[in-house]
């Protein structure tokens, strides 16, 4: 098992990544690229005590993995983003 740190680098804030938290309930973060789906979840759950219900992931064209992750729909993604100062 990995921790929060070797998988999840950061989270990003952009216009898209804020509305995603608004209307989908959604984090964005740029995760390690050996990171799995399941490791993503994992972490998420661990360090922010959250049920996640979906992670989508992508490779950026900088090379980046960006993985979405969607929370269960007893938690705000708008909680776990204040907690992290993103909005």
């Amino acid at each position: 098992m990995k921790n929060f740190g070797e998988v999840i680098k950061r989270a990003l804030a952009t216009e898209k990544a804020l509305t995603l938290i608004e209307k989908q309930n959604t984090l964005t973060f740029i995760v390690d690229l050996k990171s799995s789906k399941g490791e993503i979840k994992e972490a998420v759950e661990k360090a922010f005590g959250v049920k996640v219900e979906e992670v989508r992931t992508l490779i950026t064209p900088k090379g980046e993995k960006k993985a979405y992750v969607k929370l269960a729909p007893e938690f705000k993604a708008s909680d776990i983003a204040t907690r992290l100062g993103l909005i």
